[in-house]
């Protein structure tokens, strides 16, 4: 599991929050191509043109994430964190018992990416978000690197501690395998004490997006292991920090080798 029950994201480091920010955050129900509703949650920020689509871990659309979109919003990003299980689990809200596994081996990529689709252009109807991007974890992670390929609107991607091989009964391709058709800019963030995620995975992804020459940028935290962004790890407050400073200036710039 990624960020368990009673997980929080880290905040927002003070200097990088502007004078105003987001209110709070409400539930909005979305619909995909196939007709599918699935639930979503939407922060606005109170100005500004920059979007994010939050793809969730393993467990779908819980508070971590919701708290989350409104981080975002508070920094001047609108925000919008999604669910995975509207085909499988409806629209209503769960609880922290929820049998998620059953519903994760359901889901497909390409009805992730088309949630992704659905959520981006709510995103822009919504808000005065033009210059959208993708952001997940770990699976979430996985499925905002596909993004990269798979959307030519958005304006990047973040990946924190997205899973970069395949596990058996998955569809057959990693991230590194579609690298030649990545074209948003991609920021990758992973813990150096992450068993899921060894460094020769991360090497072969760097070198796959060297080689399709997509604009790129990955940090390892030494020590942090998988799931470190998360308020509860005070021991590694320097890496959320960090990735924090990373990804907001990645969003404000169009860099993902930029850092506020």
């Amino acid at each position: 599991m990624c960020h368990p029950p009673g997980s929080r994201p880290p905040d927002v480091p003070p200097d990088l929050l502007p004078i105003s920010g987001g209110a709070g955050s409400e539930d909005v129900i979305l619909t995909s191509e196939d007709a599918t509703r699935f639930r979503a949650r939407l922060a606005k920020a109170d100005t500004g043109d920059g979007g994010v689509v939050i793809a969730p871990d393993v467990r779908g659309l819980h508070p971590f994430y919701e708290e989350l979109a409104e981080r975002f919003a508070s920094a001047g990003v609108h925000a919008i964190a999604i669910d995975y299980f509207g085909r499988t689990a409806g629209i209503s809200r769960r609880g922290d018992d929820f049998e998620f596994r059953e519903h994760v081996a359901k889901t497909k990529t390409t009805t992730i990416q088309a949630d992704i689709a659905s959520a981006i252009g709510h995103l822009r109807g919504a808000t005065d978000a033009r210059r959208i991007f993708v952001l997940g974890f770990c699976m979430g992670g996985r499925q905002a690197f596909f993004a990269s390929a798979e959307h030519a609107e958005i304006s990047g991607v973040v990946g924190f501690y997205g899973r970069l091989s395949t596990r058996e009964g998955e569809e057959r391709t990693a991230p590194k395998d579609r690298a030649e058709r990545m074209r948003a800019p991609v920021l990758g963030l992973f813990g150096g004490a992450d068993p899921g995620i060894p460094a020769s995975e991360i090497e072969e992804f760097d070198r796959a997006l060297k080689e399709a020459r997509v604009q790129h940028h990955i940090v390892t935290y030494p020590g942090a292991p998988h799931s470190f962004f998360d308020r509860t790890f005070a021991e590694h407050q320097d890496a959320c920090a960090d990735a924090w400073r990373r990804t907001l200036s990645f969003m404000k710039t169009g860099d993902p080798s930029s850092r506020a």
